[in-house]
């Protein structure tokens, strides 16, 4: 099975990492989102990524102009008609995912490929939306996507192994490292990840140390490049707290609650680094 065009759902921070790895890569990407101003934001992220390139000589203005001209915006669904790969990286929710698969499985061809970059729900109860569950699997970029190394690949209960090899094979030629990860809540990353942060909330919470000094620790003692508190804001803290609900039902295990202090932040629209406020001010 060969992949030469490939669509990317959602044209967010993720969406437009992922079709500027694969353009770069020498795919035909199609970057869709459900309107032009979306599409156009993407478009003006790749490119700025794609000048800072330039300007460090990275790459040449040529290159960067073959690598524009490999993407196409597109703000209908009817175009997942023509490709081979479609890489769904919307908003972190079951119910919009299963209803884009739905409508993929309808639209796509009958050899392409469904991947999801969720972060944390179910690949399997993704696949069961659609009529072709052994060709879906799921593919977790990480963020900044043209920077991060690391492709999580997840198989649902159905995947084949021959779609598993084609996605380890393509994860290769985007230079990223793929790692195998089983279906569960979470998966690697976020199941330790996100406990971590939520238990960095709950010594805030608890009053144990200031939110500096809980960063601090975990820098300087743990190496960590970014605090926790630190990095929860850059994440998104209703990101935070939707993967931290999604690891309490998934697992029924109370080590999992969401610290009530996250709860709070997020009803009051302290959402970190995109809203101006997490833990955090941000001008």
């Amino acid at each position: 099975m060969k992949v030469e065009k490939v669509m990317v759902i959602g044209a967010g921070q993720m969406g437009s990492g992922i079709a500027q790895v694969c353009a770069m890569a020498g795919y035909q990407v199609l970057l869709n989102d459900l309107k032009p101003e979306y599409t156009d934001r993407g478009f003006g992220v790749i490119n700025k990524n794609l000048s800072r390139q330039v300007e460090k000589g990275r790459m040449s203005e040529d290159q960067k102009k073959e690598i524009l001209n490999r993407l196409t915006a597109s703000t209908d669904f009817q175009d997942a008609g023509r490709v081979d790969l479609v890489i769904e990286a919307a908003v972190e929710n079951m119910e919009v995912k299963t209803k884009i698969f739905a409508q993929l499985d309808e639209i796509a061809p009958a050899h392409a490929i469904l991947a999801s970059n969720t972060s944390s729900l179910p690949i399997t109860e993704i696949a069961a939306a659609t009529k072709r569950p052994e060709k879906v699997i799921g593919m977790h970029f990480m963020n900044p996507v043209p920077v991060m190394k690391l492709v999580e690949i997840i198989r649902g209960l159905a995947t084949s192994d021959q779609v598993y090899q084609t996605i380890e094979d393509m994860t290769r030629t985007l230079s990223k490292v793929p790692v195998e990860v089983n279906d569960f809540p979470g998966f690697v990353s976020n199941r330790v990840l996100m406990p971590m942060i939520n238990e960095a909330i709950y010594t805030l919470y608890e009053g144990v140390a200031s939110k500096e000094a809980i960063d601090e620790v975990m820098k300087l003692g743990m190496n960590h490049p970014m605090g926790p508190l630190t990095l929860a804001d850059f994440i998104g803290l209703d990101t935070c707290l939707y993967i931290m609900e999604t690891l309490h039902e998934g697992f029924g295990d109370d080590k999992y609650r969401p610290c009530p202090l996250l709860r709070k932040y997020v009803k009051a629209g302290w959402l970190g680094k995109k809203t101006g406020r997490g833990f955090y001010v941000y001008e």
